[in-house]
């Protein structure tokens, strides 16, 4: 009888409203690596708002930040991960002063943190789906909507088609009134998929998993674009404290899942599509399944 391996394995995704850590039990099924979550742990410190409206990340949010890697850290080397790979995204890539706050997480807690661009950003999403989809005979725009960025990816068959990250988020879509890349997004969209019938759009993202939560649906199930856009024009007319009431959703959450709504409508509006799927995986996921691939350098935590 062959010995039966398994290896802890932790992400840590440094985003524009929230960072995240996952930690997962990795094992190999029918030769194929997969993995069970064990703990995934959410801290809204929203580097966007700093980034977004200043260029820079705040010295209270650096050190907020440091003190959450710490933590991070603590709670890996308890559950005895063997590696780990940690990464930052939109907020960070538009910071001016990134390169200096890796650095500074790196001397206080020896863990590297990537910056990561939205081309990769978007190419991890798009591995993990491989993964957990039939993608080869159905047509899917695959839609990330993150804080400070939306990745997109169209798969025609089972081929990319198109690939393209916009700076486009729920945060930054806060911090300013101008729409323009929201609009290049839908225009992209529109001439992309406009030869192409029967589209499924597949969200992912913390807003996405929201979504199916309070429409009471389960992952992959398929949802009406009429069902999406009852539910965006119900939190329009909500006030912050009425979906946090009556949606039970958390502060930092009521205020982004609006133009998160707006991002994901469009989406289907502009595609012709009539179906949106949400399977609950995101980039955190993604970067698990990264570590059992090779797909991006790891690291050892010592």
């Amino acid at each position: 009888m062959k010995r039966f391996k398994m290896k802890k394995l932790a992400a840590i995704d440094i985003g524009s409203n929230a960072v995240r850590l996952l930690i997962a039990n990795s094992y190999i099924e029918d030769n194929n690596p997969t993995y069970k979550k064990i703990s995934l742990i959410r801290l809204p410190i929203r580097l966007g708002n700093d980034v977004f409206s200043k260029g820079k990340i705040s010295q209270k949010k650096i050190e907020i930040l440091i003190e959450a890697v710490k933590t991070f850290r603590s709670i890996m080397k308890i559950h005895k991960v063997s590696k780990y790979i940690a990464v930052a995204t939109s907020a960070m890539r538009s910071a001016k002063n990134a390169t200096k706050i890796v650095d500074k997480i790196y001397k206080e807690t020896n863990l590297k943190v990537h910056v990561i661009s939205g081309d990769l950003e978007a190419a991890y999403i798009l591995q993990l789906f491989e993964n957990n989809l039939n993608i080869k005979n159905e047509n899917y725009l695959f839609i990330d909507v993150g804080g400070g960025s939306t990745e997109v990816n169209l798969l025609i068959n089972g081929k990319i088609i198109a690939s393209e990250s916009f700076k486009v988020g729920t945060v930054r879509l806060m911090s300013s009134s101008d729409k323009t890349v929201l609009k290049n997004l839908s225009h992209w969209i529109i001439t992309k998929t406009k030869k192409i019938n029967n589209i499924i759009v597949i969200a992912t993202g913390g807003n996405a998993n929201k979504i199916l939560k309070i429409l009471d649906k389960s992952p992959y199930t398929l949802i009406e674009y009429s069902s999406l856009l009852d539910l965006y024009k119900k939190v329009k007319r909500y006030t912050i404290n009425e979906r946090i009431i009556k949606l039970k959703l958390n502060p930092d959450r009521a205020d982004v899942i609006e133009p998160a709504l707006e991002i994901y409508t469009n989406a289907l509006k502009f595609s012709n599509s009539n179906k949106f799927m949400v399977p609950r995986i995101g980039l955190a996921d993604a970067l698990i399944m990264s570590l059992n691939k090779d797909f991006e350098k790891v690291n050892s935590l010592d």
